[in-house]
């Protein structure tokens, strides 16, 4: 069997998949694909079209690998499921290796924060009017750590911190303050930069009142990370 022949018979969805967290051990989760949406390839993916595959393959059968290189592999899958946003997968990088330790080194600075699909489709359908293909039916092969994807909700969304017990990053204090807290990106930045009083003259006590306790609620999921 021409193994590399059956991989350049894929096909790849580059989806900014949102992965949740990075961890010092270098595991991380999110969503590989999100059932529903249309990428720039016309192309969306419904819910159950991973079923036959994830009955009959392990996660861990399932290869992660750095832009869909079969060269470059950098870590092990450990859990993927279907839910009913998508494909919600659970993985390692794995540490020690050189390209692995690039790969996790970028994922921390933000450079890296795609995840795409590998698979071969097995049923599809294309509706005559939009021209949108629904793959119905994928055999998955492989899931990627990439630079661009093709779906925009396919992004990893934080990375933890090297070293144990140091202070989160400052990408990381403007993503809890705006998806645990509530803030507009601007107010994030405006905490950042000039701290909380600065807020205090745009808004009335009642809302900074709700705010202070967002903000500490999130300060709460910040010390239980450190």
């Amino acid at each position: 069997m021409n193994t590399r022949r059956l991989y350049a018979q894929r096909e790849t969805k580059f989806a900014p998949v949102t992965m949740d967290t990075v961890k010092l051990d270098g595991s991380f989760s999110g969503y590989a694909s999100v059932f529903g949406a249309i990428d720039q390839g016309n192309d969306m993916v419904a819910q159950g079209a991973f079923s036959g595959t994830l009955k009959n393959r392990k996660p861990a059968d399932v290869r992660m690998l750095f832009q869909h290189d079969p060269d470059q592999p950098i870590g092990c899958w450990k859990k993927i499921i279907e839910d009913e946003k998508g494909l919600y997968v659970e993985g390692k990088i794995t540490k020690g290796v050189k390209r692995s330790q690039e790969v996790l080194a970028l994922m921390r600075e933000g450079a890296l924060d795609g995840l795409s699909i590998g698979f071969k489709t097995k049923r599809a359908k294309v509706n005559p009017t939009t021209k949108v293909r629904t793959i119905l039916a994928a055999d998955l092969w492989e899931i990627s750590i990439v630079t661009f994807p093709l779906l925009e909700e396919a992004r990893i969304e934080a990375v933890k911190s090297a070293t144990p017990n140091s202070p989160p990053s400052a990408r990381e204090l403007e993503r809890w303050l705006t998806r645990d807290a509530g803030l507009s990106r601007r107010e994030a930045k405006t905490i950042l930069s000039h701290g909380y009083n600065a807020l205090h003259c745009k808004r009335d006590a009642t809302v900074n009142t709700t705010l202070a306790n967002k903000i500490r609620k999130a300060t709460q999921l910040i010390s239980k990370r450190i």
